[in-house]
């Protein structure tokens, strides 16, 4: 998710010259990406009322009132920049149906992030039982299936958005640090720490037994 499109670079060189429909032609090479990562970070209640199409036009409004900043000083790369954008957006969107509203969503259906509702999850799983390879692994499989998108929820946000970045968004560590502000090294602790901490909640036994040895 979000690597680098071939046709970025030259695109962004055409926008800066001033060359027609290379702002409208980059911006739509990143249409589809937007929308998987709204739609990743809209809880189910939010979903159920706003259309993500109509997040990712705005946020694709905004990149391109912005663009001509952004190409004087791009302080990250392009892509990174459109996510931070995105999920700008889907913070308003919740704030606008939790305050405005005066509903709260999370009385209706709590949040449950989509990061393990495919494939990913089973890679994930298997990264959280490394090591684990007993008799008894399938059935344990099958128990963090049904524990997972729970225990992704109790998370703390930071712990919940590092683990969205890296195992549905597939960034890279270094896109991560560059996207969250911080040093590689940092990044990839906090990584860690947030696969700890799922591990714990979903193999608190295991978990105990490792830090007791």
């Amino acid at each position: 998710m979000f690597n680098d499109h071939p046709e970025t670079q030259d695109l962004l060189d055409q926008a800066r010259k001033g060359q027609s429909g290379a702002v409208d032609r980059l911006l739509d090479v990143y249409r589809e990406p937007l929308r998987r990562v709204i739609d990743l970070r809209l809880d189910p209640a939010l979903a159920a009322r706003v259309d993500a199409s109509d997040i990712v036009q705005d946020v694709l409004l905004e990149a391109h009132r912005r663009l001509e900043e952004y190409l004087r000083n791009p302080g990250m790369p392009f892509r990174l920049w459109l996510r931070h954008i995105a999920k700008d957006h889907v913070i308003d969107a919740h704030r606008r149906h939790r305050q405005a509203q005066r509903r709260s969503l999370d009385r209706e259906q709590p949040l449950v992030p989509a990061v393990l509702a495919d494939h990913s999850s089973y890679e994930l799983a298997a990264q959280l039982l490394d090591g684990e390879r007993t008799p008894a692994s399938a059935a344990i499989h099958r128990e963090l299936q049904r524990k997972l998108d729970q225990a992704i929820a109790d998370l703390d946000e930071d712990d919940r958005e590092i683990i969205l970045m890296r195992h549905r968004e597939q960034l890279s560590n270094q896109d991560v640090a560059t996207s969250l502000g911080l040093s590689e090294a940092a990044a990839s602790m906090r990584y860690l720490r947030a696969i700890r901490r799922l591990r714990e909640v979903l193999l608190p036994e295991t978990s105990s037994g490792i830090e007791e040895g």
